[in-house]
């Protein structure tokens, strides 16, 4: 690269910089600005031609004033002109310059191109260079259609200079990375892939980062790369650190490249060619050998450079899983980390063999170090450690050692940190339940652990071991015993009872031969909890006590006798009344055998996969140590089956987390045929939950029947649900619609011209929805004002799943109108349809503006054309709060200017709308009149239309 010379050290642009630091307040700091942007301005637009240096010093200028946070609008042009310099710090700066502040959008963008493609064809080094890294900055579409030909040929050029070539390498990674489908596969790709053999390191670097990428979408085409990578890679490895003097770190030879060489094998199943294979192997064995020699430095520098190619060595021989001795060896090595002085590398060791513990070959390996995993479980001060150490215990547990394993867990529990008990709680019961040998101790287990831990023991896990119980006889009197025993503790956690009272009420009977839990000391039990439990936990005990009627005869009138008291007849909650009248009325007019019939004990379950396992897989995400639930399965055909009930109408759970108020289904779990744990005399209406009447962001949920939404035909009518639409003005987040069927929310963000929205889909019901459809429709006006891109959908939405949407939004020019949001679906063979508006209005595309009083007015007068005012007086129809008002404004996107107005009763806003095509500027009064309960709302902007459009959005918030 070139020296400066002495004369580019832009004596004006340091003490522009020095002015700016010594400024003693934000407004003396704007003040200095201004002034030196006002003079930049004249010096623009002056009759004087600029010389080279005079642009290059105030285009930096500019670039200062952009990186301290404020807007520039102007010296676009004089950096483009600074592009066909032949001075390089003048090129430098003008590329500079647009790499930061030219949009991709730019009507500049063909200028600019044109000079990239002169500085590309001109070969001169330093000016390809400085092109190259302007392509791979600013990385846009219009970029990649432009060069993305180009570049492969500069890259596999003969005459292209190193510097070039690794440039080169990476734009095109870029281009790839953000358009891949404008980048060709063609001739240069056999041709990039010699680049492995390169000379010079650095290409060779560069190189092997874009073959990775392109060989994770294009494997067939880079298939030749894998016996390179493997050439040079064991040139690498066997080389001593003087080989590659410029290349080595710390005494570690290349370590980056051997990193990404070890990454680019991870793409591809281990070599076919036996001599290949043979060389990688001993490459692998030779950096495992390297990890077992002593230190050459003290410094963390090198041990952090020699644990990075180790560490990525490791992880191919498990990508490959095909070398028994090498996974061994592989783990006696991570063994070693795993009492290591360094977290990061204990961490790293615990993840790595939780990956291990899945291979067939290391798996008893990996259990010789439970003890150390267990140690580290109590010791360990990092929770994040601690809780890689709980997913190791979980991937290498088997029947052998799952009784301690999970004993190790529950002891654990106990003081674990809350942010993971939940997954601890899934995978105690996943693996009690797997590997129970014994059922007695899986009930003993989860009692356990429902007393430990009940806060965290979701639904699945205590329906689970109720379905469990249920399908085995061989365990029903035990479990009926057990649970009698934990109920008698004072305090119990709810979920015991829960479990308690379904079990007692199937299976009392088989231990109501034993005087100390007769009929009547196990109704009291339960009963004795009734009082503190909640509404869906007493629904549930009244059906317990209903099945007592027909268990135990002999206590039929001390239960008529609660079912009658006015607590229950004249409960306030529908749903504990409903049962308390129907349960009384039908244990008195039922004959025995009637009685017999219909609380007869529940059927056995369906098999199916476990529901616990399928909700710590969702809890982990993809690519996480459950994932290797199947591989583990296929090396143990011994675990027990994982059976799975149905889960309950998930109506009560407000699905999208956005704030809606939670609905307490009050019918106790359901059953098999569509719920778990059935209520014989449940309303089938009950099965679906009333709607929340309202929400921690002030939502009031529309009042929607299905009938609204349901139809055979397209419906023409759009849930315009205003007050909701209304609200979304002046914020962002919540829930947009909601009935019976479906909750749709949203978060949204917008920066200038250009917003995104993620709209989630919550299906609130336990069946599936089919053919999904959600589609935006724009009328032909709005189309040309606002560019949308919406991401598919997946057509099926599971029962209680939901479903994220991605909506790309670009305001092109001002808009009036909102788009629709249509969704069609098949609910149990029912055709649905329904539309709601989306709150994109124009507001969303303001930029607050701080201004001073003077100029304020300064620019209020300036807009005083009747047709550039729009001005509102209305009633207000929510108390007047000041507070509440400036909140509204500040959502709104106008900046709050404080002390402004003369009045200190009004408020005051200023903001610039940011279109594609257009900046409008926009400046607002609003004044309260707390006697008379009246607002008066004057907009003042350069468009009538804009000005209207504002006012009618604002004015509705008061």
């Amino acid at each position: 690269m070139p020296a400066v010379s002495k004369g580019d050290g832009m004596r004006g642009l340091a003490v522009f910089i020095s002015d700016i630091r010594n400024c003693k307040s934000k407004e003396a700091e704007i003040k200095r600005i201004n002034k030196e942007l006002a003079n930049i301005r004249s010096k623009f637009k002056g009759d004087k031609a600029l010389d080279g240096y005079s642009k290059k010093k105030y285009v930096c200028k500019l670039l200062f004033i952009f990186l301290l946070g404020h807007d520039i609008d102007f010296g676009h042009m004089e950096a483009v002109n600074l592009l066909s310099s032949n001075r390089y710090t003048e090129k430098q700066i003008g590329y500079l310059f647009i790499s930061v502040l030219v949009n991709s959008n730019s009507e500049l963008i063909r200028l600019i191109n044109n000079a990239i493609k002169n500085d590309l064809a001109s070969r001169n080094p330093t000016f390809m260079g400085l092109a190259l890294h302007c392509i791979a900055n600013v990385g846009s579409r219009e970029m990649a259609e432009a060069f993305a030909g180009e570049i492969p040929k500069i890259l596999v050029a003969g005459d292209t200079m190193d510097s070039v070539k690794q440039s080169a390498a990476l734009c095109l990674l870029r281009l790839y990375r953000t358009s891949p489908d404008l980048v060709p596969m063609g001739d240069w790709t056999s041709r990039v892939v010699h680049l492995l053999n390169d000379q010079h390191l650095g290409v060779v670097t560069a190189a092997t980062s874009l073959i990775t990428t392109l060989a994770q979408k294009n494997p067939e085409e880079f298939k030749t790369s894998v016996s390179l990578a493997v050439s040079r890679l064991s040139r690498i490895v066997t080389s001593a650190s003087t080989d590659l003097q410029d290349y080595t770190y710390y005494f570690v030879p290349a370590p980056w490249l051997s990193v990404k060489l070890l990454r680019l094998l991870q793409c591809y199943p281990p070599p076919e060619d036996p001599a290949v294979r043979g060389r990688l192997t001993e490459c692998l064995e030779t950096i495992l050998n390297k990890a077992q020699e002593p230190p050459k430095s003290k410094k963390v520098q090198h041990s952090n450079a020699k644990n990075a190619v180790l560490f990525e060595a490791i992880s191919l021989i498990i990508h490959h899983d095909s070398e028994p001795n090498l996974l061994v060896r592989a783990c006696n090595q991570l063994g070693q980390f795993l009492q290591h002085r360094e977290t990061n590398l204990r961490y790293l060791a615990l993840e790595s063999m939780c990956t291990l513990a899945s291979s067939e070959f290391s798996h008893e390996a990996v259990k010789t170090h439970i003890e150390t995993v267990i140690n580290a479980l109590k010791t360990e001060r990092d929770v994040s450690v601690r809780q890689r150490a709980v997913d190791l215990l979980y991937a290498m547990c088997d029947r052998s050692n799952a009784q301690q394993i999970v004993a190790e867990m529950l002891n654990y529990l106990e003081t674990a940190d809350y942010s993971i008990r939940e997954e601890i709680v899934l995978k105690v019961a996943i693996l009690a339940e797997k590997y129970a040998v014994d059922y007695t101790w899986y009930v003993d287990t989860i009692l356990n652990l429902i007393r430990i831990a009940g806060d965290y023991v979701s639904e699945e896990v205590w329906y689970r071991v109720i379905q469990i119980v249920i399908n085995r006889d061989d365990v029903q009197g035990y479990a009926a015993k057990t649970v009698f025993e934990a109920l008698q503790a004072p305090a119990c956690h709810e979920n015991l009872v829960k479990v308690g009272g379904y079990i007692l009420g199937e299976f009392g009977n088989l231990i109501a031969g034993d005087p100390r839990s007769s009929p009547l000391i196990q109704f009291n039990l339960l009963h004795s909890k009734f009082h503190l439990c909640s509404v869906p936990t007493r629904a549930l005990l009244l059906s317990t006590y209903i099945k007592f009627v027909n268990l135990f005869p002999e206590i039929k009138t001390t239960i008529q006798d609660v079912l009658r008291s006015d607590s229950q007849l004249k409960n306030a909650d529908v749903e504990l009344q409903q049962r308390a009248v129907e349960y009384l009325r039908l244990s008195t007019i039922a004959s025995t055998d009637i009685l017999a019939t219909v609380l007869e004990e529940m059927p056995p379950f369906p098999e199916r996969e476990s529901s616990i396992l399928a909700k710590l897989k969702k809890k982990k995400g993809p690519g996480t140590v459950t994932d290797l639930e199947e591989i583990k399965k296929e090396r143990n055909p011994d675990m027990n089956g994982c059976a799975e009930p149905t889960t309950p109408s998930p109506t009560a759970v407000d699905l999208l987390g956005l704030g809606a108020a939670p609905v307490t289904n009050s019918a106790p779990p359901p059953s098999s045929a569509g719920t778990l744990l059935v209520d014989v005399f449940a309303d089938p209406a009950s099965a679906v939950a009333p709607l929340a009447p309202g929400s921690d962001d002030n939502f009031a949920s529309p009042d929607l029947t299905s009938s609204e939404v349901v139809s055979e035909e397209p419906a023409d009518t759009v849930h315009d649900a205003d007050e909701l639409f209304h609200k979304f003005v002046c914020k962002n987040n919540g829930v947009l619609f909601e009935n019976q069927l479906l909750q749709i929310g949203l978060k949204s963000e917008f920066r200038q011209n250009l917003g995104r929205m993620f709209i989630f889909y919550g299906n609130k019901t336990s069946t599936q929805f089919l053919n999904f459809t959600p589609t935006v429709i724009c009328s032909d006006d709005l189309q040309s004002s606002l560019n949308l891109q919406t991401k598919p959908v997946d057509p099926t939405v599971d029962g209680g799943a939901q479903v994220q949407q991605v909506v790309n939004i670009e305001c092109v020019s001002d808009f009036m109108e909102a788009p629709i949001l249509n969704i069609q679906f098949r609910y149990g063979g029912t055709f649905q349809n329904l539309s709601v508006k989306l709150p994109i209005t124009l507001n969303k595309f303001f930029q607050p503006t701080e201004m001073s009083s003077q100029d304020f007015f300064q620019r209020w007068k300036q807009l005083s054309n009747p047709k550039q005012e729009v001005q509102n007086i209305f009633k207000a129809k929510h108390p007047m709060d000041a507070e509440i008002t400036k909140a509204k404004i500040i959502g709104f996107g106008s900046a709050l200017l404080e002390e402004v107005d003369p009045n200190p009763a009004n408020f005051v806003g200023a903001g610039i709308i940011h279109t594609k095509t257009t900046q409008i500027g926009c400046l607002l009064r609003l004044e309260p009149n707390l006697q008379a309960q009246m607002y008066r709302l004057t907009l003042r902007t350069s468009k009538e239309a804009v000005s209207q459009r504002l006012c009618e959005l604002l004015s509705e918030q008061f």
